[in-house]
Formats: C-alpha cells, sequence, structure tokens
C-alpha cells in the first residue's frame, strides 16, 4: 500500500531530501504507512529511511531532522485513507432521524477512531480489531472518546443492532490496562439503558479503574423525524431527577476511591429535572465540554469574571439573542446582569421553536439559520443579533439547514455576529466590544 503525495512544503526535511509531489510514500523505517496515524508516528524519530514508488519503481532516500519536526509532506486525504464509517443501527442514531434534502455529509456517520485521537469524536470500536487495539497501545493514542451507552453486553447488542457491540466492550479493559485514557459517553433511553442498568454499567466503568476519566449521560435527542424507527421517549422531570441521582452515588464512591469524581450528567439532565447548575468546580477539567457537560456552569463563571472587569458605565445599545429553550435561563440570567451594570443597554434573549426538527429539541446548537430568520423577521431586533457559533458546522460557514449567516443578515435586515460560547466574548458582544482585542488583555 502506498499514499500519494501532493504538496512538499517549501524549506522542509522532505524537500531537502528531495521529495517530490506525485511520488508515493510506501514506508518510514521498513514500517508501511497506511493512513495518517502511521505517519505522524513513524516520522518523529531524528532519522529516517523513507522509501517512495513513482512510476512503478521504488527508491528510498535518507532524512536528518530534529525529533518530532514534522517531515513537510501533504496528502490529497488528511487521512491518507478512507473514512471509517458506522456499522451500527443504533436505536437512537440521531443522523437516522435527520430531514430529507440537506447535504450529503451530513447523513455520514463516522466511527473513525483515528478521527476520535485527531479531533476528539466518539467511536463505539465495533469496526475494530485486536490489531486496531494494538496500535492505539503501540502509538499511545490517548485519550480515546467511546460511545459505550451501555456495559450489559447483550443490552448493548440490542441497543446498537450489530453482534459486534458486546466483545468490543472488551477492548476498554484493553486499553485501560495499557494506560490509555478512556472518556466514556452512556446516550441514555428511558426504560432501557437507565435506572439499574445504568447502575450496572457504572459498576463496571470503576474495575476499568483510573484510566476512566470521565463518563458522561446524555439525553437521548428525538426529533419529528423517527418514522419507522424504534419507539422512544423523552426524558422528564422524574427520570431526569433519577439520572442525577445515580451519578451523584457513584461520584462519591470515585471522590472516595479516587480522589476524582469521573462520573457527570449533561446539562439537558439538569434543566429537564428543574435543577441549578452545579458549581463550576463540579466540572473538574470540563474534559467533555463537547458533549453538553458543564458548559452553562463555564458560561456563567467566565461571564461574571468579564462583568468585573468591564467597569460600570453607560452603553446605548439594544441587541438581540435567539436561543434555544434549553439555555434560554442561563442567557436570560447573564443578560440581566448586564443590563443591570451597564446603563442604556437593552438585550432582548428569546427562545426559538425548532420546527426543523420538532419542539422536542431545544439545544441552542441544532438551531437552524432558516427557523432564527423565520422567528426573528419583522421585529425591532436593534444593534446587531447575536448567535452562537454552535449553531455553525465546523467551517463556520453555514447553518445545519445550508442557510449562512450573511443570508440571515440579510433576511433581518441587521448586523449578525457569531458569537463563541464563551463568557468574555459573549459580554464584548452583548457591549460591541472587540472580543480579540479585550480578549488579548484578560487572558494575557
Amino acid at each position: 500500500m502506498s499514499v500519494v503525495i501532493s504538496s512538499v512544503e517549501k524549506k522542509s526535511p522532505a524537500e531537502k531530501a528531495g521529495i517530490i509531489p506525485g511520488e508515493s510514500l510506501v514506508s518510514i523505517n521498513g514500517n508501511l504507512i497506511k493512513d495518517v496515524l502511521d505517519y505522524r508516528f513513524y516520522m518523529t524519530d531524528k532519522k529516517l529511511e523513507i522509501e517512495l514508488l513513482s512510476d512503478g519503481k521504488t527508491r528510498t532516500v535518507s532524512v536528518s531532522k530534529p525529533e518530532y519536526e514534522d517531515l513537510g509532506l501533504d496528502f490529497e486525504n488528511y487521512l491518507m485513507d478512507k473514512e471509517h464509517c458506522c456499522k451500527n443501527k443504533c436505536i437512537f442514531c440521531f443522523i437516522d432521524q435527520m430531514p430529507p434534502g440537506m447535504r450529503k455529509t451530513l447523513y455520514f456517520k463516522d466511527d473513525d477512531s483515528r478521527l476520535g485521537f485527531l479531533f476528539g469524536n466518539y467511536v463505539t470500536l465495533t469496526n475494530l480489531e485486536e490489531e486496531d487495539i494494538d496500535r492505539i497501545i503501540k502509538m499511545r493514542l490517548s485519550p480515546i472518546n467511546v460511545s459505550v451507552h451501555t456495559m450489559n453486553p447483550k443490552l448493548r447488542v440490542e441497543m446498537m443492532k450489530n453482534p459486534h457491540a458486546a466483545d468490543s466492550l472488551g477492548y476498554l479493559k484493553k486499553m485501560a490496562e495499557a494506560g490509555i485514557t478512556l472518556h466514556l459517553q452512556f446516550v441514555l433511553c428511558p426504560g432501557i439503558n437507565d435506572g439499574e442498568e445504568l447502575r450496572y454499567s457504572f459498576r463496571e466503568v470503576e474495575k476499568l479503574g483510573s484510566a476512566v476519566e470521565s463518563a458522561v449521560c446524555v439525553p437521548v435527542g428525538l426529533t419529528k423525524c423517527r418514522e419507522g424507527l424504534p419507539k422512544l421517549t423523552p426524558f422528564n422531570k422524574e427520570s431526569s431527577l433519577e439520572v442525577i441521582k445515580i451519578v451523584d452515588e457513584f461520584r462519591a464512591e470515585c471522590m472516595e476511591k479516587y480522589g476524582e469524581p469521573v462520573f457527570y450528567a449533561a446539562d439537558e439532565f439538569f434543566i429537564k429535572a428543574e435543577l441549578p447548575f452545579p458549581e463550576y468546580e463540579y466540572y473538574g477539567d470540563f474534559t467533555q465540554l463537547e458533549d453538553g457537560v458543564g458548559l452553562c456552569a463555564l458560561l456563567k463563571h467566565d461571564f461574571y469574571e468579564a462583568l468585573e472587569y468591564f467597569p460600570a458605565a453607560e452603553y446605548n445599545r439594544h441587541v438581540t439573542i435567539p436561543t434555544g429553550k434549553a439555555a434560554y435561563s442561563t442567557i436570560k440570567e447573564l443578560a440581566n446582569a448586564a443590563e443591570k451594570r451597564y446603563s442604556g443597554l437593552k438585550i432582548d434573549v428569546l427562545p426559538m421553536e425548532n420546527w426543523f426538527f420538532g419542539e422536542k429539541i431545544t439545544v441552542t446548537g441544532l438551531l437552524t439559520g432558516g427557523d432564527i430568520a423565520k422567528q426573528l423577521k419583522d421585529r425591532e431586533n436593534g444593534d446587531a443579533v447575536l448567535i452562537c457559533e454552535s449553531t455553525l458546522r465546523y467551517e463556520h460557514d453555514k447553518f445545519i439547514d445550508d442557510t449562512t449567516p450573511e443570508w440571515v443578515e440579510h433576511e433581518l435586515e441587521t448586523p449578525v455576529l457569531m458569537v463563541p460560547n464563551d463568557g468574555y466574548k459573549l459580554l464584548c458582544a452583548m457591549l460591541g466590544e472587540d472580543a480579540d482585542d479585550e480578549c488579548d488583555v484578560i487572558y494575557g
């Protein structure tokens, strides 16, 4: 197997060694290169013997460079291989609930351990073999984020509709014993993997020891597009309270054993349970923010710090903030605090209906540009509309419905500011201050 080199960085070790675009990389120091992980792992040495292929002929070049310095090669495909797709048919899969007619990439189910290591994506381990786990251990690919859902082998097969879902749980033990740090995710479905099943899962997680840095529970997300899919019910106040109770039980045990809490419940559970969010310290290093664990606590903490940084003053400014219903009370609290401190500042916080996915979807990150534009049109939105950046895809150019911030701005005839989930930058946007300049001062 070989991978075609698309370009060679100027003045890089590869260019100095005479490697040119169009050649194929075969091996480094005798190790075959099949993807980006092989390349990154084997190129770190000081002295390299690189085998190349061009027009059916092979040649070997020697490279000397500082240890860990990048070799300087680029490839047409970042992974240098096809992305691994998911082989499961999970009963709660969000992609299966997507409305039709959207861009093709939104329907691709990735389950690639390489993306898990490089970008923090979650993987289920069901499309891996023993040799893949051995490579993870050899390369010290740590931490690994794993979608577990249940530690009950039989139930995991039922939930994921994949017979390999049971034996792949053994990979967790193998990685833990090898010292690979694990972050675990449990998407909970009421009446299926919560309650006593969740307690069983947590007891099994505890057996993995200190290798598990965090294990989080998130509630199943149910859209309006579930025709032909298994019948699931959303969490309510009572069932959310039960999840939090179980999480707290095991947090206390882990604090006693390891001095770390390990177990966490996503923000949505506290919202559904009608409980205040835990204190900032509850979340430790905020290792699973992408799963909605501690987002609100971190936002509030940083926002109130920012309030202390900006002195009380008069601002003749009016802004509108559309938000998902789940985050409404948090954003409204912060807006009230800002209005109280800065005279002349008016902030309209509006909870949005999610017409695109359905009323059961209440998180801000799944709001679409179309829904925002329709619900804010024909009203006085002030000097700017502030929209959370989490509503955009990775490239920050489109909402999930393929509309753009520029299109929303045109529809509303009001400037649109995309704001990161950052308390300092949120306050800057409210006040019309330059967030980059101010944050440079704040963060030093």
